[in-house]
């Protein structure tokens, strides 16, 4: 449904979708206002929320009182906003304490909002690959490799999986195609065989390559975050220079009840990059459990290894939620 709201005597009412964008005469006081659709409607009451509460934050700073941390749980009324299909998070109220964070470090950022905007599907099939990752593993390789080679398509064999697999991977592939991540689908039943048509646009290909880890952790923390009631600003895709010009790439930048964390997503070969992380902490000036290695398909076991071994904290796409909460909620 829609949303008929009058700014002269704020009479509120559902309306059909039918009359989204379309302007009519209020039915009791007649002053022409506008229809917008449900989500719009609340994510521009969610922005102006933040822009008072950032006013009144400004406020308390000048009378001296103390302000709340400035993130985008302040209020409540990030219970209206539905973390996987909105563009609240592009706000810069929402990663403003990020940027504050590397300015006081001397750190210059390049910044692109869009990377958390969920109002596309990136999140959706990276929630569907992350957990169902045992089975969807060698699917997203087979794409990947695909994608590598130029080829125009994939062929994915089902004759040797069990039919509980082969439910997963064609629910998958379907919506591959419905959210256009494919170009074609196409089952043929007697092959046992999945046909896709591959999309050339380089976003998807970056998907497939590898970005798909950085979506599924970032909706899977903001909904830990949202379910703890933990205050956050988050960022993905943060480009830094330091003083001396060294320059690095951050996958996903979140500060989590003042606490910052720098998350590096690896859905691949790790190894050489350790020593690279190593530094990487060592200038931001975080502490060992602060700067996490996620590394799709490690068990247990062995982040537990890596973490004793090395000056970094080693997770997996499972057990991250584990570490933090003994961080943010130990207390």
């Amino acid at each position: 449904m829609a949303v008929f709201w009058c700014r002269k005597c704020s009479h509120l009412r559902e309306v059909s979708n039918n009359y989204i964008g379309k302007s009519v005469k209020c039915p009791q006081c007649k002053e022409p206002t506008s229809i917008h659709s449900t989500t719009s409607f609340v994510e521009n009451l969610f922005h102006k929320l933040l822009i008072q509460n950032k006013e009144l934050k400004e406020l308390r700073e000048k009378s001296g009182n103390k302000p709340k941390p400035e993130t985008i749980n302040d209020t409540d009324f990030i219970e209206l906003i539905d973390i996987h299909n909105t563009r609240a998070l592009t706000d810069q109220i929402q990663y403003e304490p990020i940027l504050k964070w590397f300015q006081q470090k001397n750190i210059k950022t390049s910044i692109d909002p869009d990377n958390v905007d969920t109002s596309g599907f990136f999140d959706e099939i990276a929630l569907s690959i992350g957990e169902n990752y045992a089975v969807l593993s060698s699917i997203i390789n087979t794409i990947k490799s695909a994608h590598l080679k130029s080829y125009k398509s994939a062929k994915i064999h089902l004759n040797k999986r069990s039919t509980n697999d082969i439910k997963i991977i064609k629910k998958f592939c379907q919506e591959l195609y419905e959210y256009s991540f494919v170009a074609r689908y196409s089952f043929i039943k007697k092959d046992q065989v999945i046909y896709l048509e591959l999309q050339k646009a380089q976003k998807i290909v970056n998907f497939f390559n590898g970005i798909w880890l950085e979506w599924f952790i970032l909706i899977k923390l903001l909904n830990f975050f949202k379910k703890h009631k933990i205050s956050y600003s988050c960022m993905r895709s943060i480009n830094i220079t330091f003083t001396d010009n060294y320059v690095n790439e951050l996958d996903l930048f979140i500060i989590a009840n003042g606490i910052p964390f720098c998350i590096e997503c690896k859905s691949g070969e790790f190894r050489p990059y350790i020593n690279k992380y190593s530094k990487l902490r060592k200038k931001l000036k975080l502490d060992e459990s602060q700067l996490l290695m996620c590394i799709v398909g490690l068990d247990d076991k062995q982040t537990k290894g890596f973490s004793s071994t090395y000056d970094l904290t080693f997770v997996n796409e499972s057990n991250i939620e584990e570490h933090l909460k003994q961080i943010l909620l130990s207390t």
